[in-house]
C-alpha cells in the first residue's frame, strides 16, 4: 500500500524570532532571505552566521530550510551572487535555492549548490505547456501565481513532470499586480519590486474625478478551510505561507492554524479553532481571491485602510498632547502602527509596559508632526510572554559562534558574439495602421482573433508580440490560434514568457525572441534562453546606463532594446469596480495613469514615455541589433505628458 507524502507547511522567516516562532508551531519548511538578492530586501533578513545556526537547529528538529534569491540580477552581481551561494552550500548547507532569475540555476550548479531549486512565482511560470522547459532549467518545484483557481491548480498538475514539484500559496498578502509583471515601484520610487525594493505603490490612494481611495490595495489571502480540496491534489506538495515581514506571533498563528486543518481538517471542532487562529494573526481583512473560479471574489478593498493589523482605537487628546486609549489589553512589546501609510503623522511604536483596557499610551511625534486626531491605531504585531518563551528556549540551542569562510568562487560565462552593422528598427502595434511604413520591421500584440483582421499579404512578414500573462484556461484557445497562425505563415514571435514557447506545435518552424517582460539582465540567462531555442532577446527595461551598455559585448545572442513608447506600470487579473477604464486618475504626488483590459489582463500605463532615442548612437556602438518602438494607444481623456523618459539610465535602480 502506498503511504502518501504529507503536505509541507511553509513558513516565511524575516528574522531569528519569526524563524524560532516556525519551529516552535510545528512548521515542516521555512523560508527566509539573506541580506542580499532576496526578493524581500525590506524584511531583516539573515547573515550566513545567523542562517548556519538556524539551519542546523531546523535540521535538528526535521525541518527544511529554504533560501530565497529570488531577484533580478545584472551582469556585475553575477560573481558576488555565486560567492554568495558557494557560502551557503559549505556553510550553511540549505535544502533549497528560490530562483527568479533565468541565469541562476546554472550560477548555482557551477558553485557547487548541491540542494532543490525552486522557481518562484516572479518567474511566473503557470504555463501548462510550459513545463517541460521549466524541469529542463534544472528545476525540482514551481511556486504557483496567486490568481489560479482550484481547478487551474488541477489542470497544472495533471500535466505536471513527475520530477517536479508544485508549491501552492494559501495565506498571505496579495499584490494587485500579477508577480514579475509590475514594473510600478520602479517608475515611482526608483525600487525594483524584481529586485525587492518594491514601495508598494498599489497601497496608496488615487484619485479619479472625485473619488480618492485605494483601487489597487487588495485584502490579504486566506484560503482557510478551502484547502481541503487543495489537499487532494497530490503535486501540489507545499502550502506556502507568504509574510517574510511580518513577526513572530503571525508565523506562529498562520502555521499552527494551517497545519491543524491539513491534520484535522475533518473535525469541525479543529477548523472551528484554526478559523480562530487566524482571525488572531494580525493580518488584513481575508479574501478567498480567485480559488473558487466558479464563485471569485473581488480582493480590492476599495476604502481608506490599507495595511495589516488589529485596530485597537483611535488617536485622542489634540495636538499637543496626543494618546490612545486602546479597547483591549497591550502588552509590552507590542507593535503599534499609528494611521495610514501617506499620513502625516504615520508611525510605529513599540510597547515598552503593559497598557490595560481604557489604559493611556502617550503619542511622540512622528515624521515631524503628530498623526491627527481621530487616526485609526492598529496592533500589527503581538509579543504573547507564551511565544517569548518557547522562543527563548530555542534560542538556548543556536550557536552563533562558528567561523566563517570566504569564497573565490567565479562564475564561468557563456562566449559572446559580437554583432556589427546598423541595427534594425520595429513598431509595435495593438492594431496595425492603415499605412506601414518601409523603415522598419512591424509587429502586433496578440490575443486569439487578431490575426483574422490582418491580410495574409503581409502575414508572414509580421512580429507578434504575446502577452507577459496567457492563464492556464486560455491555453487551448492559443495554442489553436497560434497552429492556425503558423499554418498561414506566421514565423516571427516575440515571447513574454519563456514558458510561452511550449505553446507551439513544431516550434522549429519559428523564430522567436524573449521580450522585456522575460526580465532579461546578465549573460547566464541569455545563454539558458539560447538553450531554450530563442534567436534573440529584448533587456530587462529596468537596466540602467551600464547595463544596457555592457550587456551586448557579453551576450550569447542577438539583443533587442526598448528605445520609446508607453511600458506598462504592471498587468493584473482583476480591477476595481469603481476604477473606470480608459479614464484617468492621479496618484499623491499628481502623476497620471489609465487602465484598460486587453484579453485576460488588465494593464495599467503611465502618461509619460519611456524614450531613449536620444541615446540612440550609444545603443547602436554598443552593440543593439533590434531597437524597437511601443504605440499604445491612448484614450481621448488622457494627456501625455511631456517628461524625461530615460527610465533607468542614470539611476541605479535598488
Amino acid at each position: 500500500m502506498e503511504i502518501k507524502k504529507k503536505i509541507e507547511i511553509l513558513a516565511p522567516a524575516g528574522d531569528i524570532d519569526s524563524f524560532l516562532a516556525a519551529i516552535a508551531a510545528g512548521a515542516d519548511a521555512i523560508y527566509c532571505g539573506l541580506k542580499n538578492f532576496s526578493a524581500r530586501m525590506e524584511a531583516e533578513n539573515f547573515s550566513l552566521t545567523e542562517l548556519a545556526a538556524l539551519t542546523e537547529l531546523a535540521h535538528a528538529k526535521g525541518i527544511r530550510v529554504h533560501v530565497a534569491m529570488n531577484n533580478l540580477l545584472k551582469t556585475p552581481e553575477l560573481d558576488q551572487a555565486g560567492r554568495l551561494i558557494h557560502r551557503l552550500q559549505t556553510q550553511v548547507g540549505p535544502d533549497a535555492l528560490i530562483v527568479q532569475d533565468l541565469g541562476l540555476p546554472a550560477l548555482a550548479r557551477q558553485a557547487g549548490f548541491k540542494g532543490e531549486l525552486h522557481l518562484s512565482t516572479l518567474a511566473n511560470g503557470g504555463t501548462i505547456a510550459g513545463l517541460p522547459q521549466i524541469l529542463a532549467l534544472g528545476v525540482d518545484r514551481l511556486v504557483l501565481p496567486r490568481e489560479l483557481s482550484i481547478d487551474e491548480i488541477k489542470a497544472v498538475a495533471a500535466r505536471c513532470p513527475d520530477e517536479l514539484g508544485l508549491e501552492v500559496f494559501v495565506h498571505g498578502a496579495l499584490c494587485y499586480a500579477v508577480s514579475g509583471r509590475c514594473y510600478w515601484s520602479s517608475y515611482l520610487g526608483g525600487k525594483s519590486g524584481l529586485r525587492g525594493r518594491c514601495v508598494q505603490p498599489c497601497r496608496r490612494q488615487y484619485q479619479q474625478k472625485s473619488q480618492k481611495t485605494s483601487f489597487f490595495s487588495c485584502d490579504d489571502l486566506s484560503l482557510d478551510v478551502l484547502v481541503r480540496p487543495l489537499s487532494g491534489v497530490d503535486k501540489a506538495c507545499s502550502w506556502k505561507i507568504e509574510g517574510r515581514k511580518k513577526g513572530p506571533h503571525y508565523v506562529y498563528y498562520t502555521v499552527t492554524a494551517y497545519r491543524m486543518l491539513r491534520d484535522a481538517g475533518d473535525d469541525p471542532a479543529q477548523r472551528k479553532a484554526a478559523l480562530g487562529l487566524l482571525d488572531m494573526a494580525l493580518g488584513r481583512p481575508s479574501s478567498h481571491y480567485n480559488f473558487l473560479g466558479h464563485r471569485p471574489s473581488n480582493p480590492i478593498a476599495d476604502r481608506e485602510q490599507t495595511a495589516s493589523g488589529h485596530m485597537v482605537g483611535k488617536v485622542q487628546g489634540g495636538f499637543k498632547a496626543a494618546y490612545v486609549s486602546p479597547r483591549e489589553p497591550l502588552k509590552s512589546g507590542d507593535l503599534l502602527r499609528i494611521g495610514y501609510e501617506d499620513q502625516a503623522g504615520h508611525q510605529t511604536v513599540k510597547i515598552r509596559r503593559d497598557i490595560p483596557k481604557g489604559g493611556r499610551l502617550e503619542l511622540a511625534k512622528g515624521q515631524g508632526r503628530p498623526a491627527p486626531q481621530g487616526a485609526p491605531v492598529f496592533l500589527v504585531d503581538r509579543r504573547e510572554r507564551e511565544l517569548q518563551v518557547l522562543i527563548a528556549d530555542l534560542k538556548k540551542d543556536l550557536a552563533f559562534d562558528r567561523p566563517t569562510k570566504e569564497s573565490t568562487f567565479s562564475p564561468t560565462l557563456p562566449r559572446s558574439v559580437r554583432r556589427k552593422g546598423k541595427p534594425r528598427e520595429m513598431d509595435v502595434w495593438r492594431s496595425l495602421p492603415a499605412r506601414l511604413g518601409n523603415q522598419s520591421e512591424q509587429a502586433v500584440w496578440l490575443t486569439p482573433g487578431v490575426e483574422r483582421n490582418i491580410s495574409r499579404n503581409i502575414f508572414g512578414r509580421i512580429w507578434w508580440w504575446l502577452p507577459p500573462v496567457i492563464w492556464p484556461g486560455e491555453e487551448k484557445a492559443w495554442t489553436e490560434c497560434l497552429d492556425n497562425m503558423t499554418r498561414l505563415g506566421a514565423r516571427q514571435f516575440v515571447l513574454n514568457a519563456p514558458w510561452q514557447m511550449g505553446l507551439f506545435g513544431k516550434p522549429e518552424r519559428q523564430t522567436f525572441w524573449a521580450g522585456p517582460m522575460c526580465n532579461t539582465a546578465n549573460p547566464l540567462a541569455l545563454a539558458e534562453l539560447a538553450r531554450m531555442g530563442f534567436a534573440g532577446a529584448f533587456v530587462s527595461p529596468e537596466l540602467d546606463r551600464q547595463g544596457f551598455l555592457e550587456l551586448p559585448a557579453l551576450s550569447p545572442l542577438p539583443l533587442g532594446i526598448l528605445v520609446k513608447g508607453i511600458h506598462p506600470l504592471c498587468v493584473s487579473r482583476i480591477r476595481s469596480e469603481n476604477l473606470r477604464e480608459r479614464e484617468p486618475f492621479q496618484s499623491p504626488k499628481g502623476e497620471q495613469f489609465w487602465s484598460r483590459t486587453y484579453g485576460g489582463l488588465v494593464w495599467t500605463f503611465p502618461n509619460w514615455e519611456i524614450d531613449l532615442s536620444e541615446k540612440w548612437t550609444e545603443l547602436e556602438k554598443a552593440g543593439y541589433t533590434l531597437l524597437a518602438r511601443l504605440h499604445e494607444p491612448v484614450p481621448e481623456k488622457v494627456s501625455i505628458k511631456e517628461r524625461q523618459g530615460l527610465w533607468n539610465w542614470d539611476l541605479k535602480m535598488l
